[in-house]
């Protein structure tokens, strides 16, 4: 279907992305524009969806997606387009591919951050990535000569700029630019905002390393460094900041406290838009909601600060065709890492292997700390992936539970649970978002008025994390969820997913179901509505590895008044493409 004949979707119950109540109405398209929303509209000359006891939404916006290199040679970028999402923001976190020099080593440099910080197969960049462009502007105009599925718009990004502008020292966080040298970035950042850059992002976590496990250059930037790029960018009148901070999960409440005030000054500073990453870890359990109250309190001020939050756990998952297993630094299974699966599985089925990997699993993990001890023990936290997935799972179906009941070791019962669907079974690791088992404080971040939701990193952490998902979750949990304080208003979330996401960068003419809007639309069977298991595919250039999910539920998915996507399949059509900046509201 394209959009040369207009499109109207009837009697649908029509939740329109601004927070107010639903209703029974149609949504008729023209020309990619909603034209009109109410009952018995003309039909005459239009293709009609029949929407009948369906719900009718705006196509879903998500802001937090790293496809920077995925879009320059994947018109459809699943799994996002399998999730109602039809808008997608790129360049988070401060890394991407652009500026950079025509070197191999400036190429091999950008690839291996990436695999590094974002668990994208290195292989499969080196051979997708067109490498069209050289400056951030040049990266604009090749991926406005793509089209896609969904919009795309995309951040400058830290990381590579300061690898282009100062080289090997680019690279190393405890360098400083020169003066020279970060006048330079300033310009930068500037050219590309006005190019059509939604505005600039920057990483300051010790989780973001590079393939050889260094920190990334933007680690320890200094006031100074970030106060004049974020400044340059304020200087168009344009464009927003995006960035994470170990603000969250420092153990170190003065640090935390440091952190804050040096992302407040960069709010003060420019007046612009800022989202910081938020979530809930296990050491400091309430340190969210210091810093949601820290928002709140800037909010108050009138700085335009939002909490960026995940709609669910952000959650590690684990298996043997994963990226990491719970045993992965047992030697006895590192003899048998690179068999192949099959291979791997007889092995783990031999009781004398797995007995060593019992004994060995308590001394490999011995000298381990962090984030990287939780990955191999955390057993309370661990749970097998069901179908559908339960992303609020109860603690009695912890790895660890089960294994008590069984009266075994949690390893022998993660081997065996591994083990399963031929060697294919995963399981999760709440990382995040589920110190104290439920959901329940979740709920809260979703009800602040200056949250929004992000953090899905779609095209992203291809072996270990499936989060591309969250708008599914966000609906089927939310709006069904029994557990613990029970669930939130249909109409909360789909503004979430829509207006919300969408103001946050810029974009005012779409998540909103009005006149003048873009037809972006999402009909959808909300009672089937939910995410499927997880599983890994070999799509990728060279045959790359990622975890792909699908979603039931979603009848049809609409960009621009044309179906992209029918009932989960793609109907061939590309509507989609760049999107330069913020766009105004409609008139």
């Amino acid at each position: 279907m394209s959009n040369a004949r207009p499109l109207v979707i009837r009697n649908g119950f029509v939740v329109d992305g601004t927070g107010a109540p639903g209703r029974v109405a149609d949504v008729a398209i023209r020309d990619g524009v909603i034209t009109e929303v109410g009952e018995h509209l003309d039909t005459a000359g239009a293709d009609v969806i029949d929407a009948d006891g369906l719900l009718v939404t705006p196509g879903f916006v998500d802001i937090h997606t790293h496809f920077d290199g995925q879009a320059t040679w994947d018109p459809v970028l699943a799994p996002s387009s399998l999730h109602g999402v039809t808008s997608v923001a790129m360049g988070n976190c401060g890394v991407g591919f652009a500026p950079v020099k025509p070197t191999d080593e400036q190429h091999d440099f950008l690839i291996g951050m990436l695999e590094g910080v974002e668990d994208i197969p290195g292989t499969a960049l080196a051979e997708g990535l067109t490498w069209d462009w050289e400056t951030f502007p040049q990266y604009l105009d090749a991926l406005e000569r793509r089209r896609y599925t969904v919009d795309v718009g995309t951040h400058v990004v830290h990381a590579p700029l300061r690898a282009y502008v100062m080289g090997e020292r680019g690279a190393d966080p405890h360098e400083v630019p020169t003066p020279e040298e970060l006048e330079t970035m300033a310009r930068a950042v500037a050219e590309g905002v006005r190019a059509g850059a939604l505005g600039f992002s920057t990483s300051r976590t010790v989780a973001h390393r590079t393939r050889d496990g260094a920190p990334l250059g933007t680690r320890h930037s200094t006031a100074d460094e970030l106060l004049a790029l974020v400044g340059a960018m304020a200087e168009t009148g344009k464009g927003v900041i995006q960035m994470i901070s170990d603000a969250y999960l420092s153990e170190d409440p003065e640090f935390a406290a440091e952190e804050m005030a040096l992302m407040r000054a960069m709010a003060e500073h420019t007046r612009r838009p800022m989202s910081m990453t938020v979530q809930q870890v296990v050491k400091v359990p309430d340190r969210w909601r210091e810093m949601v109250e820290w928002v709140d309190r800037g909010v108050a001020d009138g700085l335009p600060m939002r909490a960026q939050v995940a709609p669910r756990p952000v959650g590690v998952l684990e298996g043997l065709t994963a990226s990491v297993n719970p045993i992965a630094i047992c030697p006895s299974y590192k003899e048998i890492a690179r068999l192949p699966l099959d291979q791997r599985v007889a092995a783990l089925r031999d009781p004398e292997r797995r007995a060593r990997i019992v004994a060995e699993h308590p001394v490999a993990t011995a000298a381990l700390n962090g984030i990287g001890d939780t990955l191999f023990t955390a057993f309370d936290r661990l749970f097998p992936m069901t179908e559908p997935v339960d992303y609020e799972p109860p603690l009695s179906s912890s790895v660890a539970a089960r294994a008590a009941a069984r009266g075994v070791s949690p390893i022998e019962e993660a081997i065996d649970l591994m083990l399963e669907n031929d060697g294919r079974q995963l399981l999760i690791l709440t990382l995040f978002n589920y110190a104290r088992g439920n959901l329940d404080e979740v709920r809260e971040m979703l009800l602040s008025p200056n949250s929004v939701i992000g953090l899905g990193d779609a095209g992203a952490h291809c072996g270990a994390i499936s989060d591309a998902s969250f708008p599914t979750t966000a609906l089927s949990l939310w709006t069904k969820r029994t557990a613990g304080a029970g669930p939130l208003p249909l109409e909360l979330m789909v503004h979430h997913l829509t207006q919300r996401t969408a103001r946050q960068v810029g974009w005012y003419d779409r998540g909103v179901l009005a006149p003048g809007y873009l037809g972006d639309v999402n009909v959808i069977d909300l009672d089937r509505l939910g995410a499927h298991r997880p599983r890994i595919v070999h799509d990728l250039p060279a045959g790359g590895r990622r975890l792909m999910q699908t979603a039931r539920g979603y009848v049809h998915t609409i960009k621009r008044g044309v179906i992209t996507f029918s009932n989960g399949e793609h109907t061939g059509e590309l509507p989609g493409r760049l999107v330069r900046g913020a766009q105004p509201a409609p008139a």
